[in-house]
């Protein structure tokens, strides 16, 4: 089968969609399909590449900020791929400018065309600063766009129940289904023979505290305010909280931390690379995701596979994840309180937190990479109305594409 991925990322692994995107596309490789995927340029020009088995065709974009960029006046480019390519679907991964284009094309060539959704309106509205007393209309006007888009495909996915039920609310009028984004469980496993203390100082992360990592972008959105917050709180627990990642938000984050006087209860371990992600995991204590928006949460699912306890906000699809008491535990949203007197609690549970890290294990199973992939090869044929015939795409990966001049 032939696949066409579009979405606004793909190359940079900063954020959920993306990571997603990267994992599926190199595992349909691995099982033998032919897979393309197109995303803005970082460079500003049309360039083509390999990656991971990936054929990754890039069109110029106007970047405006972290994560957004405009790839407008990309007809023929994006024209000639689908002409070359010749894909027997298209999955698109966001609404945006590209996947407008792209939809619109693949449309005139009668190619099936289906989608992602990872969108919610609060994880845009908050980082845009948008007041309180608007965030309703604006949200409203934020689905319909994206569902101006999404009800024109043939299918969609997005990764749990809570979202499928999330779109079904906001009148989406194709079929959905809730696949796992899915976890690589060949990477993210218990290790217990490794020391701690390695990764630990290596990220300047403490040794002699228990420690529990966040891991994921560091914007607004993701709750983090509260965690410096409940920090305060367990002033004289011997705990630390790391937040690794990059975003928007990072530098104000560091300075409500030092301005707090929190330094050595917050650290920043700055950007983890998937090659030592499963390595920092299974040298801290616990996994932490405050974050109020999820709608599964990949990083979440990594800590679990890697035998970790997790403490993360009851909301949105995390308690599919997370059973209080068993495999960790919830605490309320946006209550940094919560967040303090759950702490307080796992520090108290000591001697259950193999068995709560194993129990997690156990309910990421079913979320193996291998899985994700078996049930999106089945969703395309039925899509498509059966399997597709193979035929094998060699692409040349020097080539540029024509301009879209």
């Amino acid at each position: 089968m032939r696949i066409l991925f579009s979405g606004q990322s793909y190359y940079r692994k900063d954020n959920g969609q993306a990571v997603f995107m990267i994992r599926l596309a190199e595992g349909l490789v691995a099982a033998g399909h032919d897979v393309m995927a197109l995303a803005p340029s970082e460079k500003g020009i049309s360039e083509r590449t390999v990656i991971g088995g990936v054929i990754v065709q890039t069109v110029p974009a106007l970047h405006i900020g972290h994560n957004l960029n405009i790839t407008a006046f990309n007809d023929s480019q994006v024209d000639a791929t689908l002409a070359e390519f010749r894909p027997d679907v298209v999955h698109i991964q966001d609404h945006f400018f590209l996947n407008r284009t792209v939809l619109r094309l693949a449309r005139r060539r009668n190619i099936r065309v289906v989608g992602t959704n990872h969108f919610l309106p609060a994880n845009w509205s908050n980082n845009l600063f948008i007041p309180r007393s608007v965030q309703g209309v604006v949200h409203k006007a934020m689905w319909y766009n994206m569902l101006e888009v999404f009800n024109q495909l043939d299918a969609a996915t997005t990764p749990t129940e809570t979202a499928v039920a999330i779109l079904r609310k906001q009148d989406i009028h194709i079929p959905v289904k809730a696949i796992s984004c899915g976890v690589d469980q060949d990477e993210f496993y218990p290790r217990p023979a490794i020391d701690p203390a390695v990764m630990r100082r290596r990220f300047r992360i403490a040794t002699d505290r228990t420690v529990l990592l966040y891991v994921g972008r560091i914007d607004r959105e993701k709750g983090l305010d509260d965690v410096v917050e409940a920090a305060a709180m367990l002033a004289n627990e011997p705990v630390q909280f790391a937040i690794a990642g990059k975003g928007m938000y990072r530098d104000q984050l560091m300075e409500l931390v030092s301005s707090r006087g929190l330094s050595r209860m917050i650290t920043f371990p700055g950007f983890v690379s998937s090659e030592d992600l499963p390595l920092l995991l299974n040298s801290v204590d616990a996994f932490i995701m405050p974050s109020a928006q999820e709608l599964q949460s990949i990083a979440t699912l990594e800590a679990m596979s890697c035998g970790k306890p997790v403490l993360v906000a009851n909301a949105r699809a995390l308690p599919e994840l997370v059973e209080h008491g068993v495999n960790g535990y919830l605490f309320k949203p946006f209550n940094p309180a919560s967040i303090a007197g759950t702490v307080q609690l796992f520090l108290t549970k000591r001697s259950r937190w193999q068995e709560m890290g194993m129990a997690g294990l156990e309910r990421a199973r079913p979320h193996h990479l291998v899985n994700t992939i078996r049930r999106y090869v089945e969703w395309y044929e039925s899509v498509i109305g059966g399997p597709a015939a193979s035929i094998s795409y060699q692409a040349n990966a020097g080539a540029r594409m024509p301009s879209a001049n």
